[in-house]
């Protein structure tokens, strides 16, 4: 059974995303302000964003030989200077990948090499950490630029590559715009190495025309853009939707609850993206006046446990729309109708989609079944970067995304996520693969084996990695050493993979007859108790 959205499709242009976001298809004045500054209250006018995008790209072009189809490194927090570094790539015809900023050298490295980067922009906070990736990669020093407009260390701002010239923006086709990459965005896969997914043009302006219908966007609308801008949520939600609506966003850089809370009372912020721990604490430390202009909140990056939505409700009266995105679906699958949310679920299926669900022996399923979550349409990824194994084991014959979750969905077409295939960790919307930390597991001394699966914290409403380890028998089970291997794996990582869980001894891994671990098994223990820490983290 093939389950398609109760909206009806709706038209999706196949332009460039730099053409459709200063299309300006709400009539906005060149004066509003867009983007502003939660800390300075710097401002940028929908005017100055289209200006500077197209001086950037000729800046791109004149100054440094940036070509078609070239790619941009972006290693930065959320800056009010990210959508003009965004946009002038893309109308100079080049490339995005965007990098989480608290990335180690060594991942970040990866990404430049694997994603072809050939000019890297970065934070100043982070320009020591770039300089060693690119150094791994041998990018040259004089293709690294610094967000803003200072310059240390003779490393200068991206600023000096804007000049008078503007630069006439790169066009498309409608199958161009189909096919043509402007993003790459990196996914954590089951084999540990993180994958770059390609999102075209079409994918970005497919996805925030089928969310238009779910909400009532206006043009005074005020957002709040915490969400970090690196990850496909804020990237297409944030940095593409608000200046195509012609909203306001009040940047941070990162979420401390005070600061969060003065911005949206300083300047009414009626509209949040949102993620489960701005959630929780907001139900932890009440601040209901802070509140009063906001009138809704979407949460997508991970489930919302029932209890704590109606939590935040009883204090808040304010309600959350949830959704069920991927990195491969350029964002949202499934949203919550304003008018009518179910408590549990990710709510229904949103225009342009099909979705089937699977058994495990491939059948088509039907309602109440819960199979694999199979979905199609305008917003799928184009693929996996230089990984036509990974696409074709994703995306199937028919075009179906197989995203390794297994969902039910009722005769109201309400959508529930009930289980994981994949074994991808998700802490606070960020993906953990398992495989990826059992590596440098095993590449410790006093580690014979090892296995990471998740533990759910019912206090985070996230899940964390956890260690099961298999002792070298020279090493005895003490907390000195838990301590020391969880310590050499969290010195090796990115923050959101640090393993948070705590690591456990165990006597072997359970694998089956061909070698898979069976991570089932082992959170079975940890349900039963089945086992004891050595030694928890510390939170």
């Amino acid at each position: 059974m093939i389950f398609e959205s109760k909206y009806p499709d709706v038209k999706i242009p196949n332009v460039g995303i730099y053409q459709y976001v200063t299309a300006n298809q709400n009539k906005i004045s060149d004066n509003k302000v867009i983007f502003v500054d939660g800390i300075t209250d710097e401002k940028a006018t929908f005017g100055e964003l289209k200006r500077n995008s197209r001086r950037f790209a000729a800046g791109l072009q004149d100054k440094i030989g940036f070509k078609h189809h070239d790619v941009l490194g972006l290693i930065s927090p959320n800056h009010i200077d990210y959508p003009v570094v965004v946009f002038g790539v893309l109308a100079a015809g080049g490339k995005v990948t965007t990098v989480n900023p608290k990335c180690t050298a060594s991942e970040i490295a990866f990404q430049l090499n694997d994603s072809g980067v050939s000019v890297i922009i970065v934070h100043p906070e982070c320009l020591n950490t770039v300089i060693k990736a690119a150094k791994e990669v041998n990018i040259s020093e004089s293709r690294i630029f610094l967000l803003g407009d200072r310059e240390i260390h003779g490393f200068r701002p991206h600023r000096s590559l804007i000049g008078d010239r503007e630069a006439d923006p790169v066009s498309y086709s409608p199958e161009e715009a189909k096919n043509t990459t402007a993003f790459i965005c990196y996914s954590s896969g089951t084999t540990g190495r993180q994958k770059g997914v390609e999102i075209t043009h079409t994918n970005v302006i497919a996805s925030i025309m089928q969310v238009i219908p779910f909400s009532s966007f206006k043009t005074r609308d005020i957002f709040m853009g915490v969400l970090p801008f690196f990850h496909i949520y804020g990237l297409v939600f944030i940095v593409n939707l608000v200046p195509v609506l012609g909203a306001s966003v009040i940047i941070l850089s990162g979420f401390k609850l005070t600061t969060f809370c003065r911005c949206i009372q300083k300047y009414k912020v009626n509209f949040i993206y949102a993620v489960p721990p701005i959630i929780i604490a907001l139900v932890k430390s009440p601040s209901i006046e802070s509140m009063s202009s906001v009138e809704i909140i979407f949460s997508g990056a991970a489930p919302l446990s029932k209890g704590l939505t109606d939590d935040f409700y009883n204090l808040y009266k304010i309600p959350i729309q949830q959704g069920y995105r991927l990195t491969e679906t350029s964002a949202i699958v499934t949203l919550s109708e304003e008018e009518r949310i179910v408590s549990g679920s990710c709510g229904v299926l949103i225009p342009n989609l099909q979705v089937k669900l699977l058994s495990k022996d491939g059948h088509e399923l039907g309602y109440d079944e819960p199979g694999e979550l199979c979905v199609r349409g305008p917003s799928i990824m184009k693929g996996y970067l230089n990984n036509r194994e990974a696409t074709d084991a994703t995306i199937d014959i028919d075009g179906f995304l197989h995203t390794g979750d297994v969902a039910v969905v009722d005769r109201q077409g309400n959508f529930f996520i009930v289980d994981r295939v994949k074994e991808l960790i998700k802490y606070k919307g960020f993906q953990v693969a398992p495989a990826e930390l059992e590596s440098i597991l095993l590449s410790h001394p006093a580690v014979l084996d090892a296995a990471v699966v998740s533990s759910f914290s019912e206090k985070e409403s996230t899940e964390y990695p956890i260690a099961f380890i298999v002792l070298n028998p020279k090493y005895e089970k003490t907390s000195s050493i838990s301590n020391e291997i969880q310590k050499y794996v969290d010195d090796k990582v990115a923050p959101h993979k640090k393993l948070r869980g705590g690591v456990l001894f165990i006597d072997s891994i359970p694998k089956s007859e061909s070698g898979k671990i069976l991570r089932r098994v082992l959170r079975d223990k940890l349900k039963t108790g089945d086992v004891k820490f050595i030694q928890k983290s510390v939170l």
